[in-house]
Parts: structure tokens; sequence; C-alpha cells
């Protein structure tokens, strides 16, 4: 058992937190979940976590600017960031903030704590990951997403900058995005 073992669990699907939270309190984590960044905030003010597991995306709106927060009220705390729409763009994003890892959904308990307490990926991986190359399914969600980025998520000026009807973007978001 490692000495720090509370854990902020902030994801919005009940379900999946709540598995998450039993999984964790079974391996000995004293777990805290929030639905939202509100309630992740109200639970900052009266515990203090060693560590964090945010989901990407909460209700629509990014969990990002809680990693600062979270650092903020303990800068040790080892922080990921999960997400079910995976991109380089939100990975580069999450790390600057200081999330110390960043994983894909599907993701079950031991995956979390191994991406959680584990080192950042390898240099050797890193390289590995460069090398291969993407598929064009694969570059085409990350222009998406850089593009979708540049705009502050604003689907409409997206769509139009893509040239693309926003149903139509709004569709490939809607989609898991390909491994590689």
């Amino acid at each position: 058992m490692t000495e720090s073992n509370r854990m902020l669990l902030v994801e919005d699907d009940e379900t999946f937190g709540r598995v998450i939270s039993r999984a964790m309190q079974q391996r000995g984590y004293e777990v805290q979940h929030a639905e939202s960044a509100d309630s992740a905030t109200n639970l900052l003010n009266h515990n203090l976590f060693d560590l964090a597991v945010l989901d990407l995306n909460l209700g629509g709106h990014s969990s990002l600017p809680l990693i600062p927060i979270l650092k903020g009220t303990n800068p040790e705390m080892r922080i990921l960031v999960l997400t079910g729409y995976a991109s380089i763009a939100t990975a580069v994003d999450a790390i600057k903030l200081g999330a110390d890892n960043y994983l894909a959904k599907p993701a079950d308990a031991d995956e979390i704590l191994a991406a959680l307490l584990g080192d950042p990926l390898s240099r050797q991986e890193d390289e590995q990951a460069i090398q291969e190359p993407m598929s064009v399914r694969r570059l085409e969600w990350e222009h998406i997403q850089k593009v979708l980025k540049e705009n502050d998520g604003n689907i409409s000026e997206t769509a139009r900058q893509l040239k693309m009807h926003r149903r139509t973007l709004q569709r490939k978001l809607q989609k898991r995005p390909v491994a590689r």
C-alpha cells in the first residue's frame, strides 16, 4: 500500500465512476467521486488528495482547467487525464498544465493505476510512436482536434475552416478515434 491513497475521481459518467471508485476502494484507496468541475472544486475545499483521475470531457466542458487548481492544493499530487476522445493536442495541453499522464478509454482500474502511479511514457516508447506512421483516419482525427482547439471548441467555425458540413463534423467527433 502506498502512503498516497487519497484519490479524487472526476467523472461525469455515473456508472463508470461508481465502478472505478469501487475497484479503487478494493485496492485500498480512499476515493471521493465528483461528477462535475464544481463538485470537484467543492471537494478540494474540504479534503486533501494525493491522486486525481480526471475525465477530460465533463458534460461537454474540458476538465483541463482543474489541473492547476489541483496542483495548487497539493503540488505533489499525481494527476491522470482519462478520455474517450484522445488526441495529441489535448494530451500535450494536459501535460503542460501539470498532468502526469494521459490515458484513452476504455481503461480498467489496473490500467488507470499503472498510468497514474507509473512513470510517463519512456523515451523509447515515445520514439517508437513517432517512427510508426499514423493512418489517414488518425491523421484526420488529429487535424480536426487541432483546428477545434484553435477555435476554442466552436464546432461551427471549425467546420467552416475544414470546409465540412457542421453535422458531418459532429458525427466525426462522436466516433472514437482510431488507435493509429
